[in-house]
């Protein structure tokens, strides 16, 4: 499987354009690079059963939240506050930079 060119990053807020969480945004919390998938808060969360253990006696149900495919999610550009395709600029210094298609605002790496 081929890798993608990953422009999302830890922190990154994003919005969901393919399943069935379609239209909620979110933050990435984690980029699974070599999965090409990343996992967004409040976005596909999963319950799983626990039996009992000595660490944990009760046992019960937890809630997680799985990963989805990087490719069905799109960056949002913060200045225009819609999601957008990303391309990276690279300057005259030779940094790059991420820049939103849709209006050219560039996007700053987060924090």
């Amino acid at each position: 499987m081929g890798t993608l060119k990953r422009r999302i990053m830890k922190g990154d807020r994003v919005r969901i354009i393919r399943g069935n969480y379609r239209d909620m945004e979110g933050s990435v919390l984690e980029v699974l690079k070599g999965e090409n998938r990343v996992r967004v808060d409040g976005v596909n969360l999963r319950k799983r059963h626990t039996k009992p253990t000595q660490a944990d006696p009760d046992g019960g149900i937890i809630s997680m939240i799985a990963p989805i495919h990087i490719s069905n999610v799109m960056l949002i550009d913060a200045a225009a506050e819609k999601a957008s395709r990303v391309r990276t600029r690279v300057e005259e210094d030779g940094t790059k930079e991420r820049v939103a298609v849709k209006s050219g605002n560039p996007i700053p790496k987060p924090k």
